[in-house]
């Protein structure tokens, strides 16, 4: 069974939702799949690179588990041949500009992003010709294309580092998430960003009244709340005020996320995020429970990937992503200052 999908009408109907296939296998048939992965793997010298957000038995079968920012290291420090990126598009792209000698593989090319689909580069070049003196910043879901046309590449665990390391003096264009821009603005206490309306449509989704019902219904939790949150703004203003804990209220990415929980005292947290990373806390931190701020916070696109997918891509070696080489080289400038502040 699968369901419908979805024409997402923001950004020009730019993408479609994908229908999230509901995987029936039974525990047997799962253990059997990821046997073969391994052994193909093996056979290919390939490494699996898994995002948070992906199926469980996926990241169970992966050799990193990760976000954006530490799968792109993993990808450029790797000696295999062939990388199966399960993640979306962007990041295999990136994968294919930190190695262009290797085969990047992507197991089902649906598998895109509404984030990076808020943006083109030529609509990048439009606001770059307004803004002629303006430092281009771009988050890392968006398109190679994008990241050609701009100066700095982030993800958001290092958004403020990168925004701080820029001279004062100079005024960014943050693209395209605006629910970013604003948490990096305020971290790195920069009042000359200039925010590009884009966003992710799940973790827009994230309400800022489901964050009042969790905390009300848990008051002695502590709140994550992923960066790109549609209800991120709100909730830095509420911490302020002291209408939300600041002591308790936490912008994280999702590897922060871990990090946080791994030396927090607290042994109940509401997290706000894509429910894909619910595994990895539940897996690292059994003793500690965990509630979802939106428990409809599901990304179709990262849900594209399944074992079968995995196994049919490593047997075939596609579908392969490349970059075009004059694209690939200007991207790259981009990322390498992403990795350089990390």
């Amino acid at each position: 069974m699968a369901s419908n999908a979805v024409e997402e009408t923001a950004f020009g109907g730019r993408y479609t939702l994908p229908p999230v296939e509901i995987i029936t296998d039974s525990p047997a048939e799962i253990r059997r799949k990821q046997e073969r992965v391994r052994a193909l793997a093996k056979e290919r010298n390939a490494v699996l690179l898994a995002h948070h957000y992906q199926r469980p038995e996926v990241q169970e079968v992966a050799d990193a588990v990760a976000d954006s920012l530490k799968l792109s290291q993993a990808a450029a420090k790797t000696d295999a041949d062939v990388i199966v990126f399960c993640g979306v598009h962007f990041m295999a792209e990136t994968a294919a500009i930190l190695l262009p000698e290797k085969i990047v593989l992507l197991p089902d090319l649906r598998a895109g992003c509404s984030l990076a689909a808020s943006i083109t580069p030529e609509e990048l070049r439009k606001w770059k010709a307004k803004m002629p003196d303006a430092v281009v910043v771009a988050y890392i879901n968006t398109s190679a294309a994008v990241k050609a046309e701009s100066d700095y590449c982030c993800t958001s665990a290092n958004a403020a580092k990168v925004v701080a390391a820029i001279p004062a003096d100079r005024p960014i264009l943050f693209l395209p998430d605006k629910f970013l821009a604003s948490v990096a603005a305020r971290q790195a206490n920069r009042g000359n960003i200039v925010a590009y309306p884009g966003y992710c449509h799940v973790h827009k989704m994230i309400r800022p009244e489901q964050v009042t019902e969790i905390m009300e219904e848990h008051p002695d939790i502590e709140l994550l709340l992923h960066p790109e949150c549609g209800c991120v703004s709100s909730c830095m203003a509420k911490a302020v005020d002291g209408t939300l804990p600041a002591d308790r209220t936490f912008f994280l990415s999702t590897e922060g996320m871990l990090r946080h929980i791994g030396t927090s005292t607290s042994t109940e947290f509401a997290v706000g995020t894509e429910l894909g990373i619910l595994h990895q806390l539940n897996k690292k931190f059994p003793e500690k429970t965990f509630h979802p701020v939106n428990p409809d916070a599901i990304c179709a696109f990262m849900k594209t990937i399944t074992l079968d997918k995995v196994i049919a891509s490593l047997e075939t070696l596609t579908p392969r992503i490349t970059v075009p080489e004059e694209i690939a080289r200007k991207a790259k400038r981009s990322i390498d200052r992403m990795l350089e502040l990390a």
